[in-house]
């Protein structure tokens, strides 16, 4: 029973380095209830000559048993657990940028006015989600500007727009936030909001392509379609409502 409960992990510990998969793997091992023989690859040539004894070509590397379980995916599966697929559809960006969003609207509006929801609450969620969304685009917007032209109407048409999309959107949601310059910001975010909206309805539902969105930036994993629809008719329902409700 103490022999099927002990575990030997090897991983990487050296000045330069701590492998965190090492880390992460031993606290799996010791959540468990193994008794961990924490074995540490001090050097690189060290790792190199363990790993050309055992044939494999990461570390960390779990034996149970005496049997090699193997790397950090490989011990989740033998606990049990779900390893994550990186090339899987997800929706936690989005959701994690709504939810801050939303969380931080309702913050200010309680500092403001001592109020949870008001009017005001609506108004500075959406423009947070904008700059949020925005500075998604803007941590490389050329990554972003290849996956937006694979589906935006105007951006086919007129590269430089793929652009200078990400640093509109921030512009709008600043100004909107602030509620300064409305005569630039309405227009703006009417203008991407309606390209946006129109340029997604007609590739997910007249063209029915199955493609990824760039609402969150150029490694997004997120699905084209009702999410990327939301974040434009967000932004051409705010510039209505900033017209129709001038400060």
């Amino acid at each position: 029973m103490t022999a099927a409960k002990t575990a030997t992990l090897y991983r990487m510990v050296t000045d330069q380095h701590v492998c965190p998969y090492g880390i992460k793997s031993k606290y799996l091992l010791e959540r468990a209830g193994y008794a961990v023989d924490d074995q540490w690859l001090t050097t690189r040539e060290q790792t190199d000559a363990f790993k050309q004894e055992h044939g494999v070509k990461t570390t960390p590397q779990t034996f149970v048993a005496g049997r090699r379980i193997g790397g950090h995916d490989d011990l989740r599966r033998f606990l049990g657990k779900s390893v994550p697929d990186p090339d899987a559809t997800s929706y936690t960006p989005v959701i994690a940028i709504f939810a801050m969003a939303a969380l931080m609207a309702i913050a200010g509006s309680w500092a403001s006015t001592g109020m949870l929801l008001t009017v005001r609450t609506g108004e500075w969620f959406i423009a947070l989600a904008m700059c949020i969304l925005a500075i998604q685009k803007l941590q490389d917007v050329d990554r972003f500007a290849t996956m937006f032209l694979g589906y935006d109407l105007l951006a086919k048409r007129w590269l430089p727009y793929a652009y200078l999309y990400p640093f509109a959107e921030g512009l709008a949601g600043v100004l909107m936030l602030g509620r300064a310059l409305d005569w630039v910001s309405i227009p703006v975010a009417l203008f991407i909001g309606s390209v946006g909206a129109v340029s997604v309805f007609y590739a997910v539902y007249v063209e029915k392509r199955d493609i990824k969105c760039a609402c969150v930036g150029g490694s997004s994993k997120v699905p084209l379609g009702f999410v990327s629809l939301t974040e434009n008719v967000m932004m051409v329902a705010m510039a209505i409502w900033m017209l129709l409700h001038p400060m």
